[in-house]
């Protein structure tokens, strides 16, 4: 049987381009996440793997809509051969069916996984590179002097958080990130 697997990140994306593709490539059943690939509960994807069976083929657009990095495409790939399910990425003309496609699956890992961990590096030079400039500083912490007592009242129940975070004048969720760093180290600057 011929088994797709379709996934979109974001809301505003749709799916219409890689709908088309396994109705072209005459696939018989698509499964369709629409969540982050970062994500690792992806339910569609979690039912395809136990819905293919030996002598199936299972298409997808490119690799990046399979799988999150290298690993995850050689532990999904490597559950599919054990299946004995052909995998075949249509962007990057992989057919595991052969030597070919698997080497080639090998070096298209190596080289996302290569080029994620290069813009990653160049990311942290450059936000490095803008602090030490000056440029980038980050939202000013607002200081709260008396969060320690708010803090107690809260905790001991003659404060509710939310009348709490209002009567220090920040959000709730100011509030809640500040009770998490000072449970973590009660000495920490608030």
């Amino acid at each position: 049987m011929k088994v797709g697997y379709v996934r979109i990140s974001t809301k505003e994306q749709n799916t219409a381009r890689q709908d088309l593709l396994m109705q072209e490539l005459g696939v018989e059943r698509v499964f369709t996440d629409k969540i982050s690939g970062k994500n690792q509960e992806r339910p569609e994807l979690h039912r395809m793997m136990d819905f293919v069976r030996e002598g199936d083929s299972l298409t997808v657009e490119r690799i990046s809509r399979f799988a999150r990095n290298t690993r995850d495409l050689l532990e999904l790939t490597a559950a599919l051969e054990e299946k004995k399910v052909q995998f075949i990425s249509r962007k990057e003309n992989i057919d595991t069916s052969t030597a070919a496609g698997k080497f080639m699956l090998a070096v298209f890992c190596a080289l996302a996984e290569l080029e994620r961990d290069n813009i990653l590096e160049r990311q942290a030079e450059g936000i490095a590179i803008a602090k030490a400039e000056g440029r980038m500083t980050g939202r000013p912490k607002k200081a709260v002097d008396t969060f320690e007592g708010v803090y107690l009242d809260v905790k001991e129940g003659r404060l509710s958080a939310s009348a709490g975070a209002k009567q220090l004048g920040i959000s709730r969720s100011t509030w809640y990130r500040k009770v998490r760093e000072y449970e973590d180290d009660p000495f920490v600057d608030l």
